[in-house]
């Protein structure tokens, strides 16, 4: 059975889909981009202060769960220039201190113009 987990506290969906899926003992949390949830918009301009947000985005999401950053086994993370990887570390490694299995991949464009975005599945156990 699947269930959707949706929050005011993370961004809305800006397409046809789900902030998150429960599947079984899993989640899916589709990618986040740094999108202020009570602003509607991106407010950061800068690697650093966008991959803040999307952690803060995805942790919402993992709450509204029950669930914390340490339940995540798997990211996907998807930079606009692979040159902010480091900066980007930084943050993220100071939210996923489980260190979970991750892809990190440079793209060509994200939505909205955004630095970075990110999708994890995490375990319900």
């Amino acid at each position: 059975m699947l269930k959707v987990i949706a929050t005011d506290r993370a961004p809305a969906a800006i397409g046809p889909y789900s902030q998150a899926i429960q599947a079984g003992n899993l989640l899916f949390v589709s990618g986040q981009v740094p999108i202020v949830p009570a602003e509607g918009k991106v407010l950061a301009t800068d690697i650093t202060g966008q991959a803040e947000q999307v952690m803060k985005n995805i942790g919402e999401i993992l709450h509204e769960a029950g669930i914390t950053y340490t339940n995540v086994v798997k990211t996907t993370c998807f930079l606009a220039d692979m040159g902010d990887f480091a900066a980007f570390n930084a943050v993220y490694g100071a939210y996923f201190t489980g260190k979970p299995a991750r892809s990190c991949v440079a793209v060509k464009d994200l939505p909205l113009g955004v630095l970075c975005e990110v999708e994890v599945i995490a375990s319900l156990e």
